[in-house]
């Protein structure tokens, strides 16, 4: 069971108005950045519930905009990150999504960079606290509170010995795993919340071990 304190609860230092459609849609926003691993030249976002409903009022979509050039909570640039995105070359579109979603703050955000993609699926549910459900069309969850490692690899035994084993040997402690798949041997994802930062060296060594296809870090404690 995951726990909160009375920071989580009030919010974390943000450029306003509301923790829910501000603070955590940056979250969302930088979230799905950094699993694309770089700036975006393209971003399809799809709004549900309550973002969609109010998402211009309540500064969501400069939000999440802000989020897509790594731009963190309290970043006074989080009011004029539309006219940053375009100066950068992204193109962000934002329409209206329709259907059963886990929140009502919920946002669906696809990028594109060059031959990289990433989708996610994140909902801002209170106090700037977000809960990513899906990336790339794997059912899988995180934070976004910890050092998060994304892993894409093929579904076979010993993967996940050898994932556990390189972060063991590197003092790196898991405080959460996720696992989802495709299909029996097909590719999986596994998603590990850290206890400490995750640094590339630890990276590399897991990027080299057999059946691995991709990896990302999630680290919402860095600023760019």
């Amino acid at each position: 069971m995951r726990f909160k304190n009375v920071f989580s609860i009030i919010g974390p230092p943000m450029v306003g108005p509301s923790s829910s459609h501000t603070a955590g849609a940056v979250r969302i926003g930088r979230v799905a950045r950094q699993l694309l691993g770089t700036i975006p030249n393209k971003a399809a976002i799809k709004l549900y519930g309550s973002f969609a409903e109010t998402y211009q009022g309540h500064g969501t979509d400069l939000a999440l905009a802000a989020g897509l050039l790594d731009y963190d909570t309290d970043d006074a640039r989080i009011r004029h990150s539309l006219e940053d995105a375009w100066s950068s070359g992204m193109e962000i579109s934002f329409s209206l999504g329709v259907g059963h979603v886990p929140h009502p703050n919920t946002a669906r955000v696809a990028l594109w960079a060059g031959e990289r993609y990433a989708e996610i699926v994140g909902a801002s549910i209170g106090g700037g606290n977000i809960m990513i459900h899906e990336m790339n069309g794997f059912d899988v969850q995180c934070t976004g509170e910890f050092p998060t490692l994304v892993l894409l690899h093929g579904d076979f035994p010993g993967v996940l010995s050898g994932i556990t084993h390189v972060l063991s040997e590197d003092g790196v402690n898991i405080g959460y795993m996720d696992v989802d798949r495709k299909a029996r041997n097909g590719e999986a994802m596994t998603v590990i919340e850290a206890d400490t930062k995750i640094t590339a060296a630890t990276q590399l060594k897991i990027q080299q071990l057999p059946h691995m296809i991709k990896s990302s870090i999630i680290d919402l404690t860095l600023r760019s």
